[in-house]
């Protein structure tokens, strides 16, 4: 039978509090270049939309590292080894992580942690349906936080935490360390860290996944002020707002922008925020490596890249991470 342990959470915990969520805002949209956390985009509205992104035409990751799974999933799982207790950040959908699963040799348990609870919960019930036999543990929270993990239901061999698509890359290289280092603490000294990794190419291509011809993305960026103005009563015209993702060489990544079409006053609480014509709110980067770029980075959080997987045009990576001083078991 199948053992499922719920989340537990009441409504009010789902999401941060309207006053906290309020000081995000504030705080950010007084800086010099203005900011906006990326966690913002993920209400359940936004999680729809990043689904919908996935399946478009020009966005190239999904796609890639599906062929990519599906190609090398079962020498993943022989790398892995036996009796894994499997740790997803970031759990979304879970396709991908279906595809490890079929190939894992009894695993102990599988623990998806996801900040919405709604794709959680869908999660979870499809694939209680597809396996039935496997512990489930699913777990309602912020990755980027110190988590509790769920005991397992007995011990497993190694603790191996995923991290698939390219979420690594959302994160500027010293919050990237920071968070390859809480990683490699949470998955203790036998452990591991299978990653998503999306590597450079031509830009065109980078900058075509991020402005799809049918407009999601812009959608989905736009859902951030939606949101705002549904859970803090800001007043942002989202027709006032356009999307802006351009690719920077130098730093090797995609900045997304919300940017101000007129100037305009907008109120967050009882302040007005100012914006000029063209001021932009910086809301998300997407950094893509070099192999030797991504080994370098996770050198500086004390890992070390066991093995590297890509998809057969070799735009994505897989890369499977162990504490730099246990590189052979």
């Amino acid at each position: 039978m199948n053992s499922v342990q719920a989340c537990g959470l009441r409504d009010d915990e789902r999401r941060p509090p309207a006053n906290e969520l309020l000081e995000v805002a504030r705080h950010g949209l007084a800086l010099k270049p203005k900011r906006l956390p990326s966690w913002l985009f993920y209400d359940e509205r936004g999680s729809a939309l990043f689904e919908q992104i996935c399946e478009q035409p020009e966005y190239y990751l999904t796609r890639c590292e599906i062929a990519l799974m599906d190609e090398h999933a079962a020498d993943i799982a022989e790398t892995l080894g036996s009796d894994v207790r499997l740790v997803e950040y970031g759990s979304g959908s879970g396709r991908k992580t279906r595809m490890l699963l079929r190939h894992l040799r009894e695993p102990v348990s599988y623990v998806p942690v996801e900040i919405s609870p709604e794709p959680l919960q869908q999660s979870v019930q499809r694939l209680a349906q597809e396996f039935p036999q496997l512990p489930l543990q699913p777990l309602c929270a912020d990755f980027s936080r110190p988590l509790r993990l769920p005991i397992p239901p007995r011990a497993p061999r190694r603790t191996v935490l995923y991290f698939p698509g390219s979420t690594i890359g959302n994160f500027e290289a010293h919050d990237a360390v920071a968070l390859l280092r809480k990683m490699r603490n949470e998955m203790g000294d036998a452990g591991g860290l299978l990653i998503g990794v999306d590597l450079k190419k031509d830009p065109a291509v980078i900058e075509a996944a991020y402005n799809d011809a049918a407009g999601v993305t812009a959608e989905f960026t736009l859902n951030m002020l939606a949101r705002l103005n549904r859970e803090i009563g800001s007043d942002f015209d989202l027709a006032a707002f356009a999307h802006r993702a351009r690719y920077n060489p130098m730093a090797g990544r995609i900045e997304t922008q919300l940017v101000s079409r007129r100037e305009q006053q907008v109120a967050i609480g009882r302040h007005k925020v100012r914006f000029g014509v063209d001021e932009a709110i910086q809301v998300e980067y997407s950094c893509k490596y070099s192999l030797e770029d991504f080994a370098a980075l996770a050198e500086k959080a004390g890992l070390a890249v066991q093995r590297v997987w890509t998809d057969p045009q070799r735009m994505f990576s897989v890369q499977y991470l162990v504490r730099a001083a246990m590189r052979v078991d």
